[in-house]
């Protein structure tokens, strides 16, 4: 890989309760695995990946099913390795302590690259790049990232937007999923939501003319799926799959369909760096 520069918690709950009444027991080895489980897996033959129900379009849940880029891809990436994908909704707060802790085998919810997550859980190749989004309610006077300082700001914690407003000195006010956020924009009790842009857009083409997109920067690292520390095997593995499904176009595919016409930065490749995404139709 080269880089450079509206569900409720309740319906998550119940739907992981139905995808995911498996007993966890903890892996007991970070090596090679047993026969029956070469990659050190929760249940061996399926690979339990935590997500999140309410990012469209990178994650969400639609119809009962958890769907989305990042999950799709991860389904194209397992079933090249002959394995079954069981999705459970959790909130991003908590998503990387429970990869880390073995709750799942796999963190899957546009997760960019930064070496403070890095202490965490260990990443996969990168797959994706992404824009931050600056949402702000219809009518607001806000048009770039600069004018942030001194407004009332909203995050979902423990994401790299969370990240960025620190770093430039805010103070948000933080909440625990995308639905939050949305929600004190059309309440007007945020001036402004730092969000993936993506998902940023969405939200504001489906809000009804109550959000607005004010502006948009390149984030500075790809997002990847994110393994248990140690757990090579399985990451590795996954890397290569991922590279399959590059050259043999449904990385490409999945961009077109959920992202339609968005431009691909010159300079990023997803993956190795050792194959090509055939170019969109």
């Amino acid at each position: 890989m080269r880089f450079l520069p509206a569900l409720t918690r309740a319906a998550a709950v119940g739907v992981a309760a139905i995808l995911g009444a498996t007993t966890l027991t903890a892996c007991g080895s970070d090596s090679a695995g047993s026969a029956d489980n070469p990659y050190n897996l929760v249940q061996p033959g399926v690979l339990r990946a935590g997500t999140l129900t309410d990012a469209p379009p990178n994650v969400y849940l639609k119809d009962g099913r958890f769907t989305g880029f990042d999950n799709d891809l991860l389904v194209a990436v397992a079933d090249k390795l002959g394995l079954t994908v069981e999705f459970v909704g959790t909130d991003f707060s908590a998503l990387l302590a429970q990869v880390g802790n073995r709750k799942f085998d796999v963190g899957s919810s546009s997760i960019t690259i930064t070496e403070a997550r890095k202490k965490t859980v260990d990443f996969g190749n990168g797959y994706d790049f992404g824009y931050f989004g600056l949402d702000v309610p219809a009518g607001s006077p806000l048009t770039s990232f600069d004018q942030l300082p001194g407004k009332r700001v909203v995050v979902v914690q423990g994401t790299v937007q969370d990240d960025y407003a620190t770093g430039k000195g805010l103070d948000p006010v933080r909440v625990p999923d995308y639905n939050g956020a949305i929600n004190q924009l059309k309440a007007g009790t945020a001036d402004a939501w730092i969000a993936p842009a993506e998902i940023g857009e969405k939200t504001a083409a489906d809000s009804g003319g109550k959000i607005t997109v004010a502006a948009k920067e390149l984030s500075p690292a790809p997002t990847a799926y994110a393994f248990a520390k140690g757990n090579d095997t399985l990451r590795e593995a996954l890397n290569k799959a991922l590279d399959e499904v590059i050259a043999d176009g449904t990385w490409t595919r999945l961009q077109e369909q959920y992202y339609p016409g968005r431009p691909i930065p010159a300079d990023f490749t997803p993956g190795s760096g050792d194959v090509s995404a055939p170019a969109a139709s």
